[in-house]
């Protein structure tokens, strides 16, 4: 996870400050990995919660 938030901020400066479109097509693509692994792991912390009721 922390890789992936290196990697898209890393992107995001070399977007915003340079104006470079392929890094933001990969900021993009790197925090829309970010979102789907966020919620894998709220859902399983959802899960182990439940499970211990």
């Amino acid at each position: 996870m922390t890789d992936l938030l290196e990697d898209a901020e890393e992107d995001l400066m070399k977007f915003y400050e340079k104006g470079n479109k392929a890094a933001g097509t990969r900021a993009r693509k790197s925090l829309m990995e970010l979102k789907k692994l966020s919620h894998e792991i709220r859902q399983e912390i959802q899960d182990i919660k439940n499970n211990e009721l």
